[in-house]
């Protein structure tokens, strides 16, 4: 069995995406003087929430896209879950980084980490199903 090569690029960038925003929670922390929690520091909450997002988005996307890869989904489809889910996460970050309320980067970023993992969803299926 090859092992989930594609994947591991995806899940890498992914990691390193989720650094960069622990390191702008601990930047909010420091700054604020807070350790735990947000203290009602409104910028120190949005720096939460949104490394929060990706942590709780990211093990089951990328578990289904790994086991997409594993069951033989086509190359094409594994980079194209890939590429959409760490597009959509980095809008994400972006639009949440930028405001807690409405904006093009969380939209857009919300709308596309549910269809990365609607389609890592609706592509395993049909790989267990045909199987």
């Amino acid at each position: 069995m090859t092992p989930p090569v594609v994947t591991a690029l995806y899940a890498a960038l992914i990691g390193l995406l989720l650094l960069g925003l622990s390191w702008q929670v601990t930047r909010h922390r420091r700054r604020a003087r807070i350790s735990l929690g947000s203290g009602e520091d409104a910028g120190l909450e949005r720096a939460i929430r949104t490394q929060a997002n990706l942590a709780e988005y990211a093990p089951l996307t990328l578990l289904l896209i790994a086991l997409a890869e594993l069951n033989g989904a086509a190359v094409w489809f594994v980079h194209g879950l890939g590429a959409l889910f760490v597009i959509a996460r980095v809008l994400h970050a972006w639009g949440l980084g930028l405001s807690s309320g409405v904006s093009v980067g969380r939209f857009w970023g919300t709308a596309l980490t549910w269809l990365a993992l609607l389609a890592a969803c609706l592509g395993n299926l049909w790989l267990a199903l045909i199987r």
